[in-house]
């Protein structure tokens, strides 16, 4: 088992990432944009203002104050959470182009001396709730979408269910296939979505113009305080507006900040205005008793190809938490938070295009357990929210330490900052807290299962590494040796994979001890993740002649890389080694690990590590050496 280590890059101020997608039209950027990270968010008028109107009437007819003030509470939710905190703030604290809780995580670890594991805990946990919310949001966002054939006529009701069954399942099957050519037209689909929303909205504004006046924030506090015996499990229902905000941060390595935010100003957030007012319009003017107001205000005619682009535009949605569930879980195999995983690239192209089949068939299974045990999306709404409020609540955390030591604002500015993002994360997140018992437990439960998955490996493998450094000898002490009495030499080239470069790595004691020889050249090989997500050519390789016959190479990688280290070699043949891939041969350790009740950790947890470990594929395939140059050595070791 061959385990990456962690390096701080210096630190670096936030730039704007456009410039790294400068070869590409702004026009398609804004385009793919709309598809890939507002196609969750884009969906929400499908079910939020619905449910708000539900939880806060509870069934009965809504009131004009009511309506009113949903409305003002989500117009200024959209505000403070999409505008203010992530299109002003989060969108500038990229990580050399690349987003995402990971990002930020490895961003603001680099910027700190002390307190980086605190950091690394906060950040396992904001992407521990992201897997909570990826099994989520395919589900609700299908399932509310399928729905519309309830309205076009009843007698679709039985079958609403296994239609989102069969939808869900092609979406999950041809995630083999790449997106490349899906995504192609993801961009002008969720464009035509999001023009129809503003259409079905602005021709029912004028039912009720007084819905403007849900801009002014008096209605939202007013509110708040008049309706306090509801305004709490209202509020938890009004954050299915801005659920999808984290992915305007998640997608920023893929298009940039200026686009994302263009795309948001100037089509987004207007088209979200004008539907959710236009439902708030058609449901005053039909005596606050609408049912579901989005489908219902739709004219006859366009309602059934307003189901089908609904059912689209919720496809895509639920493509964009599956990429990202892909893109996460790479990043933390990268930054050794979870044991390696099979990625298999979908595109000679692009390098984000990933698939990984483990992944995709637990989503899978745990979105299908959804939509069969919940039904409905009114039922499976008590379910969504908490993952999200908790991993927004996460970002703030993790934005005041880049805030403090990376942009270096004066604490005053940064405190004053982040306590108004944390006020409304928190509010959001306790009125979605009381809906644990309804449903919301799931996302809680799997994020805690993932959360103790990876808490578990990192700890494990600090561990496992200490304990086999204590019985390793220094490599420097084992060529003195040689020096006195040399071993026999063979030709060619070894190169011995470890983590640690200063002790000789256990498979060349053992070659030693069971071949009694030495080849010409050996290379003790380290590969090195670092806390940026990527690494230039000129930075990858760092190489260091200890005697006549070792070498230190020291390779560097981003976490948003595939590690491919006989590529990664080649470069060596600048710096003075003759590299040559049919010479060399690839020493690695296979360890197999027994459960010790001295270890440091439970028992459970060992078993619990030794488990993943078993799971994890295999290190040829993951650092792409060729098989027939590979040499295994199984060693046993306790943890």
């Amino acid at each position: 088992m061959v385990e990456a280590v962690s390096d701080k890059p210096a630190p670096e101020d936030a730039t704007d990432t456009q410039g790294a997608h400068a070869p590409q039209s702004l026009k398609l950027l804004i385009l793919g944009a709309l598809g890939v990270v507002y196609g969750d968010i884009g969906t929400s008028p499908i079910y939020a203002f619905r449910e708000a109107l539900h939880a806060s009437s509870g069934g009965g007819p809504a009131s004009r104050a009511d309506v009113l003030g949903l409305l003002s509470l989500i117009v200024w939710a959209l505000t403070l959470i999409v505008t203010i905190k992530y299109v002003v703030f989060v969108l500038r604290a990229d990580n050399k182009g690349e987003g995402g809780t990971l990002s930020l995580m490895a961003l603001a670890r680099g910027s700190v001396t002390r307190g980086s594991g605190a950091i690394l805990a906060i950040g396992i946990c904001g992407a521990a709730l992201f897997f909570g919310d990826a099994i989520i949001t395919p589900a609700i966002s299908v399932l509310s979408a399928v729905e519309g054939l309830k309205v076009v006529t009843p007698a679709f009701e039985p079958y609403v269910v296994p239609i989102t069954i069969v939808i869900l399942s092609v979406l999950f099957f041809v995630q083999r296939f790449g997106t490349g050519s899906v995504a192609s037209v993801f961009g002008p689909v969720t464009a035509v979505w999001f023009i129809a929303l503003g259409i079905s909205g602005l021709t029912h504004i004028a039912d009720d113009l007084g819905v403007l006046l849900a801009v002014n924030p008096y209605y939202a506090l007013s509110y708040l305080f008049t309706q306090s015996d509801v305004a709490f499990v209202t509020i938890g229902a009004v954050f299915l507006a801005v659920t999808g905000a984290e992915a305007l941060y998640v997608d920023l390595g893929h298009f940039g900040r200026r686009p994302i935010v263009i795309a948001w100003i100037a089509i987004v957030f207007p088209s979200l205005l004008l539907n959710y007012f236009g439902q708030g319009a058609f449901v005053l003017a039909h005596g606050g008793q609408p049912h579901n107001p989005f489908f219902e205000m739709l004219p006859p005619w366009a309602l059934l190809p307003m189901v089908i682009l609904a059912t689209a535009a919720t496809v895509i949605a639920s493509q964009a938490v599956i990429s990202g569930a892909y893109s996460l879980t790479r990043q933390a195999v990268a930054l050794n938070i979870l044991p390696r995983i099979e990625v298999q690239h979908t595109s000679a192209s692009q390098q984000g295009q990933i698939y990984m089949p483990r992944v995709n068939m637990l989503l899978y299974v745990g979105v299908v357990w959804l939509v069969v045990g919940f039904g409905e999306s009114s039922s499976l709404a008590a379910a969504y929210g908490i993952s999200v409020t908790g991993e927004m609540l996460v970002t703030t955390i993790l934005l005041f330490v880049v805030m403090r030591r990376r942009w270096l604002l004066a604490l005053p500015v940064a405190v004053a900052t982040t306590l108004v993002f944390a006020v409304v994360d928190t509010g959001f997140f306790l009125a979605n807290a009381v809906k644990i018992v309804d449903g919301g437990w799931v996302s809680l439960a799997v994020a805690c299962v993932m959360a103790l998955i990876m808490m578990t490996w990192v700890r494990g493998s600090r561990m496992l590494f200490d304990k086999t450094r204590k019985s390793e000898i220094p490599l420097d002490f084992l060529i003195e040796q040689m020096t006195k009495k040399p071993p026999t030499l063979v030709p060619g080239t070894a190169v011995f994979l470890t983590s640690d470069p200063l002790s000789a790595p256990t498979a060349l004691m053992h070659s030693l001890k069971h071949y009694k020889v030495l080849h010409e050249n050996n290379v003790i090989l380290t590969i090195v993740t670092l806390q940026q997500p990527r690494v230039p050519d000129s930075e990858r390789v760092r190489m260091e002649v200890v005697s006549p016959l070792f070498m230190r190479v020291k390779l560097k990688f981003g976490y948003m890389e595939q590690p491919n280290i006989p590529k990664a070699l080649a470069i060596c043949r600048k710096l003075g080694w003759k590299y040559d891939i049919m010479t060399t041969s690839f020493f690695l350790s296979r360890r197999s690990l027994k459960a010790s009740p001295t270890s440091g950790m439970p028992l459970w947890q060992d078993r619990l590590y030794i488990a993943l470990a078993r799971t994890a594929s295999d290190a040829t395939e993951y650092f792409q050496i060729p098989t027939g140059r590979v040499v295994e050595i199984g060693t046993q070791v306790a943890i």
